[in-house]
């Protein structure tokens, strides 16, 4: 039985200069009591159908045709029809939408249990303690630890996953007919990723609700939906059941979307990536696997990087009330990492990381211990020798939206540490070999004259990468480089490390929480958890033989393909 039905759905967005098309003739339907999974690249359109269900839709959108059809009772309504008064009554009660970002979703200024119980005093016209006491009874039902101190809390004092479950007991406090769930799990820990989708799929069986999962990686929706829709450019592609579309799937997109995730049993083969779908030679996966194998350089066992019992403390800040409380991001950790092998880290959010990276390129200060690069102590470097040991060793941040300046064109951007370490004698030369960096991460010379917004995601994550190399370091932390892009884009940046590794002989240390890319990735796989140390081992001896419950619940956390 159909609950909700959206035919030939068209949305454009308008400005000053043009007006551009994002959704074409959209249509599917979304059954009672079943999960609709809808998945594409980042701009395929996917949160833009969603918004659109619930006239969520920026100014200055405009939607061109199309309707979609509410049912419930026997009765049907147009929800393109109704008018501002109506939407404000007609949602939450009927249908609510879990956000892709919980940190901006939340009023920071209010505490979590506040703007549960809020959404309880609107719409049912409960007293204030009850509805209290009902807030309280959805913190539990979606499993938040000591729902009381939650109750009591800032958005900002609790973590990713735990804001997380905050917004989906906003989103089932009314019990609506449908949940939109906007990729509720992307910036997760696999750990917490698995149980936020366990706890989705035990309410939506408990309250037989319909839901509307969208994301952009396959291995995740395959685990939680009875149908898959399957968009590119404002499109749809593809369109049935879930294992119609992912065993046997018939558009050239799809099956590049399934097929560039790294394959967790095959290392050392080239990603196939979107274009050898798309383009005019459409080789198959067998034939991409067979003849681009990733070449791995035999370890000389030379160690470049030695860490010895390092600590950091971070200290929280004090006030008239409450004493100073300190937390052990890293705590007697030792390792050493070999010249040209890629050590992987891994570890859920917390684990120190991020930490241990920044330590390293000395952007923060350890505690105690020693960092050892190529048998020289870095604890201690003088102004000149710390500018020196920063041109050997190189970082690449996770995210590319906040670490480019936007103010700065691409040019500026990559002449910037030229200039600092004095590299080329005129501005001439300092083009020139920042125009042949460009070139190296695949984007055009007319990248050089451009600003950061003009770029994709993907594109600006070639030219955090770009920024990195023009040292010509010998060294690069990868922080999390990958986290925020699409699995096809990944695929595209993890070829590129890997190439740029066998040509400049580079030595990586390649930080993520996702299992399956650091296995790819890696010769040695390193787990943290709680700023020490878990294990270390060969990557494929750490996926087939984990020596800790904690390393196995991260590998048994992965989400790969499973056809419901």
């Amino acid at each position: 039985m159909k609950i909700l039905e959206v035919n030939n759905l068209s949305v454009s967005f308008k400005n000053k200069q043009r007006t551009k098309n994002v959704l074409n003739n959209i249509s599917f339907s979304l059954e009672k009591a079943k999960v609709l999974g809808i998945v594409g690249e980042s701009g395929s359109g996917k949160s833009i159908t969603a918004l659109s269900i619930l006239k969520l839709l920026p100014k200055n959108a405009i939607i061109n045709s199309g309707s979609i059809i509410f049912f419930k009772d026997g009765d049907s309504a147009d929800l393109l029809k109704m008018d501002e008064k109506e939407l404000l009554q007609f949602r939450g009660n009927n249908i609510t939408m879990i956000f892709q970002e919980p940190m901006t979703s939340l009023n920071p200024s209010l505490k979590c249990g506040y703007q549960v119980l809020e959404i309880l005093n609107k719409h049912s016209r409960i007293g204030r303690k009850r509805a209290k006491e009902e807030t309280l009874e959805l913190f539990k039902e979606v499993k938040l630890p000591d729902p009381i101190r939650i109750y009591k809390s800032y958005p900002h004092e609790i973590s990713g996953g735990q804001l997380q479950r905050v917004m989906i007991a906003m989103a089932i406090a009314l019990k609506p007919a449908i949940l939109i769930a906007d990729e509720p799990t992307t910036a997760l820990d696999v750990t917490v990723q698995k149980t936020i989708l366990e706890l989705l799929k035990q309410i939506q069986l408990k309250y037989k609700m319909s839901i509307i999962f969208i994301s952009h990686d396959l291995g995740v929706v395959s685990q939680v939906t009875d149908d898959i829709l399957v968009m590119y450019e404002g499109e749809v592609v593809e369109y049935g059941k879930n294992k119609q579309v992912l065993l046997n799937p018939k558009q050239p997109y799809t099956r590049g979307l399934v097929n560039c995730r790294p394959d967790l049993n095959i290392s050392g083969k080239r990603l196939p990536i979107l274009s050898d779908f798309l383009g005019k030679d459409n080789r198959t996966l067998n034939n991409l696997a067979t003849n681009e194998t990733v070449e791995k350089e035999e370890s000389v066992n030379e160690i470049v990087l030695k860490i010895n019992k390092l600590n950091k403390i971070y200290f929280s800040k004090r006030n008239l009330i409450r004493k100073s409380k300190q937390q052990k991001a890293l705590s007697d950790l030792s390792f050493n990492v070999i010249k040209g092998e890629t050590l992987g880290l891994v570890g859920e959010s917390g684990c120190g990381k991020t930490t241990l990276g920044r330590t390293i390129v000395q952007l923060i200060e350890k505690k105690s211990g020693s960092i050892e690069f190529k048998g020289k102590q870095i604890n201690n470097l003088g102004k000149n020798e710390l500018k020196n040991f920063r041109k050997k060793v190189q970082i690449i941040f996770q995210d590319p939206y906040s670490s480019i300046n936007p103010k700065l064109t691409i040019g500026s951007i990559l002449m910037e540490p030229l200039i600092v370490h004095g590299l080329f004698t005129n501005k001439a030369k300092r083009k020139e070999w920042s125009v042949e960096m460009l070139k190296k991460v695949r984007l055009d010379s007319d990248s050089f004259y451009k600003y950061p917004h003009e770029f994709s995601g993907g594109q600006r994550q070639r030219i955090v990468i770009a920024r990195a190399l023009i040292l010509q370091p010998e060294f690069i932390i990868c922080d999390e480089p990958v986290s925020a892009l699409d699995v096809s884009v990944q695929a595209e940046i993890l070829n590129l490390l890997n190439d740029l590794k066998r040509e400049y002989g580079l030595t990586y240390i390649f930080i993520s929480h996702d299992l399956s890319v650091v296995k790819y990735m890696a010769d040695r796989i390193m787990v943290m958890k709680d700023g020490k140390l878990i294990e270390i081992n060969k990557a494929d001896e750490i996926y087939n033989s984990p020596t800790s419950d904690y390393t196995k619940k991260l590998i048994e956390s992965i989400p790969v393909i499973q056809p419901n």
